[in-house]
C-alpha cells in the first residue's frame, strides 16, 4: 500500500473563523493505482492533494506514506519525501522561463548534487520518454502547452517517484493536448506507476481507473471506473 489516510482532519484558523476543509477522510491507495479525485470548489480535493504531496500537515489523524507515519517527520524529512517519493505535476506546469526544456527537468537532480553527465543522461530520457527529444534545447516560450506539461511530466520522473501528484494537469490546455498528456499517464501507469489526479473534468477521470469525489470535506463517492476511456487504444474497455 502506497497510501493510507485514517479519520484526516484540517482545520484553517482565520482570526476567529474556524473552517473545516477535511472532516475525518479515510483513505487507501495501493501500489499501481490511477486515481481522479473530484469535486467542486472548496471539497476539499486540494487540500487532500496538499496533504499527500507532504506541502502541508494535517490538524490530526494518520497519514502514511508507504507505511512511514508522515506527522512524526520534521521539515527536512518532508523536503527528502517530496524530493524523492513524490512527482508533482501542476496545471501551470511551473517551468522555468529562461531554462531549456532539458534544464527545467535536470533541477530536481542539480538541488541532488547530481553530476552534470548524470543529470543531462537522465534527463534526456525522461524527455524521450514523453517524446521531447527534439524539443531538449527548447524553453519554455518556444513550447505549446501540451509540450510543456511533458516537461512537466519528464522533471516529476526524473527520480524515480513512488508517486505522482497531478493537480488539474490537463486544465489549461485544449482537447487534442489534453489527450496526449491523459495518453502518457496511462503508459506511465500500464508501466506501475501510481497516479493521483485532481480534475474537475468527468472526461479526464473517466481515463484513470478510480474515481473519488469529495463534497463538504467528506468522501461522498469511491469506486472503479467500469466504462474507462483509453487514449489512443480501442474506444473503451471494460474493468
Amino acid at each position: 500500500m502506497v497510501i493510507k489516510v485514517e479519520n484526516l482532519v484540517k482545520v484553517y484558523e482565520t482570526g476567529s473563523i474556524s473552517l473545516a476543509a477535511l472532516k475525518g477522510v479515510n483513505l487507501e491507495i495501493n501500489e499501481g493505482e490511477f486515481v481522479a479525485i473530484m469535486g467542486s470548489s472548496g471539497s476539499g480535493k486540494s487540500t487532500l492533494m496538499n496533504i499527500l504531496g507532504c506541502l502541508d500537515r494535517a490538524t490530526s489523524g494518520t497519514y502514511l506514506l508507504e507505511g512511514a507515519d508522515i506527522a512524526s517527520l520534521d521539515d527536512d524529512s518532508l523536503a527528502e519525501i517530496r524530493s524523492k517519493k513524490i512527482g508533482f505535476v501542476f496545471q501551470s506546469f511551473n517551468l522555468l522561463p529562461k531554462m531549456d526544456a532539458l534544464g527545467n527537468v535536470e533541477l530536481p537532480l542539480i538541488y541532488d548534487k547530481v553530476s552534470l553527465e548524470e543529470r543531462t543522461r537522465r534527463a534526456t530520457e525522461a524527455l524521450k520518454r514523453v517524446g521531447l527529444e527534439d524539443r531538449m534545447r527548447h524553453k519554455p516560450p518556444e513550447l505549446s502547452g501540451g509540450q510543456k506539461q511533458r516537461v512537466a511530466i519528464a522533471r516529476a520522473l526524473i527520480n524515480k517517484p513512488t508517486i505522482i501528484l497531478a493537480d488539474e494537469p490537463t486544465g489549461n490546455l485544449d482537447t487534442v493536448s489534453g489527450d496526449e498528456i491523459m495518453e502518457i499517464f496511462q503508459e506511465l501507469n500500464n508501466e506501475g506507476v501510481t497516479i493521483v489526479m485532481v480534475t474537475h473534468e468527468p472526461e479526464i477521470a473517466a481515463c484513470t481507473k478510480r474515481n473519488i469525489v469529495f463534497k463538504d470535506g467528506n468522501i461522498i463517492s469511491d469506486k472503479p471506473v467500469e466504462d474507462r476511456t483509453i487514449i489512443g487504444g480501442q474506444q473503451h474497455v471494460y474493468d
